[in-house]
């Protein structure tokens, strides 16, 4: 029966590749110690001295993220600022029932209906 596949975290395979790089044991003890093949130790041994360098290295890509992050999170207000609009003027009721709340028979009232239905229009 095949074995299961063994998934071990970044910390493991850090621990393990630098004590690879102090060669206080061999590969093969270190492979017996942690249970893994010692091909898998020369992988991580390099990938760790390859990337080593990344740690250091001083990136602008920070502050794009962070420039990036403001925009989103104005973005995010104006779209909440729009939704919370536009819920309140579905609450106000249609074009129908506005006209329906119209006396007519008070001479200022069509012109406050029709203030109204223009500022509808003009959102």
């Amino acid at each position: 029966m095949k074995a299961k596949r063994q998934k071990h975290s970044g910390a493991f395979k850090a621990k393990v590749a630098i004590e690879a790089i102090q060669e206080r044991e061999s590969l093969s003890e270190l492979s017996r110690k942690y249970g893994i093949h010692p091909n898998m130790i020369s992988r991580w041994k390099k990938e760790f001295l390859d990337r080593a360098s990344e740690l250091f290295n001083k990136s602008g890509h920070d502050k794009k993220e962070d420039a990036d992050l403001e925009k989103l999170y104005a973005k995010i207000g104006q779209l909440e600022m729009e939704r919370e609009f536009l819920k309140k003027l579905e609450e106000t009721g249609s074009i129908a029932e506005r006209l329906g709340m119209i006396n007519r028979k008070e001479p200022f009232a069509l012109i406050r209906g029709l203030v109204v239905n223009c500022f509808q229009f003009v959102i």
